[in-house]
């Protein structure tokens, strides 16, 4: 008879899809935030309640991102295991008051190697018997995401440093940024539930134009008013759509992790190619 399951809650998709292909057949995930939806704004429901308390492991971001997280867990009385999947990554400060990390920490692939192994040495803890499964599945993960990161670098170090800007609905690209050197720009903050003020958006429209940036984006969870607003304005027609902190639903075009990044990046680098 095949061993049970071991029920595990990912905080939202983009983690969900990490968990599931590091777990393989020998766990059952659920995602709090499904694909396509917003973390920032989540508001828990009764259901979620009951998936922690079933839970034997919860994985969750960090850095501050599931700020709902807390309550979940004590609503739930849970008292079993929670993995900080980001917990040694270098986190990148937001800037202004009160400086806080940037949450989005797998948009750097390298990130999510580290976001591996931790999920690897959670469930091998939880479940010593299939440590040698889960420790092959990472293995594998981590060279899918270096094959993926050896194909981007190549593909952005080919575009003008200078001609790689890109403007997006929201700040969550930071970590991407820094990584592949390119600047993205954001009408939004690191979260989504802050609106930008008239002078901000008067700001990024002055630099769209002085800096004839072309690759402008929406982002799969994000009101696109915004952002629709800023391209007629500065007269720049918006791009396709990224997937920033969701993953698509199974038939769109970024149902895992490593669909996302490849997707994304496939995207920016139509738009960034027409400067040349």
């Amino acid at each position: 008879m095949a061993a049970e399951k071991i029920p595990v809650v990912a905080s939202f998709s983009i983690l969900g899809d990490i968990v599931n292909t590091v777990g393989g057949d020998r766990v059952a995930v659920s995602t709090l935030v499904g694909p396509d939806q917003d973390a920032h704004v989540f508001e828990p429901t009764p259901a979620d309640v009951e998936a922690i308390a079933k839970a034997r492991l919860v994985v969750i971001n960090g850095l501050g991102f599931e700020g709902w997280m807390a309550r979940l867990t004590d609503a739930a009385d849970y008292r079993g295991s929670i993995v900080v999947a980001s917990d040694g990554v270098l986190a990148r400060q937001r800037p202004g008051k009160g400086a806080r990390p940037d949450p989005h920490a797998w948009q750097d692939p390298v990130n999510v190697m580290i976001y591996t192994r931790n999920i690897v040495a959670a469930l091998s803890k939880l479940d010593p018997a299939s440590s040698a499964a889960y420790k092959a599945n990472g293995e594998r993960y981590l060279r899918a995401l270096a094959d993926l990161d050896r194909w981007a670098q190549a593909q952005f170090s080919a575009i003008p440093a200078l001609r790689r800007t890109v403007i997006t609905s929201h700040d969550a690209f930071e970590y991407f940024g820094a990584h592949y050197g390119v600047v993205f720009l954001a009408a939004q903050g690191v979260s989504t539930d802050s609106e930008p003020s008239a002078h901000d958006i008067a700001l990024l429209i002055r630099q769209i134009k002085q800096q004839h940036v072309k690759a402008v984006f929406f982002e799969n969870m994000s009101n696109p008013r915004l952002l629709q607003q800023l391209s007629r304005d500065a007269g720049v027609a918006p791009g396709g759509k990224l997937y920033a902190d969701a993953l698509s639903a199974p038939g769109g075009p970024a149902p895992t992790y490593l669909h996302m990044m490849r997707y994304n990046i496939a995207q920016i680098l139509v738009a960034l190619s027409s400067f040349r």
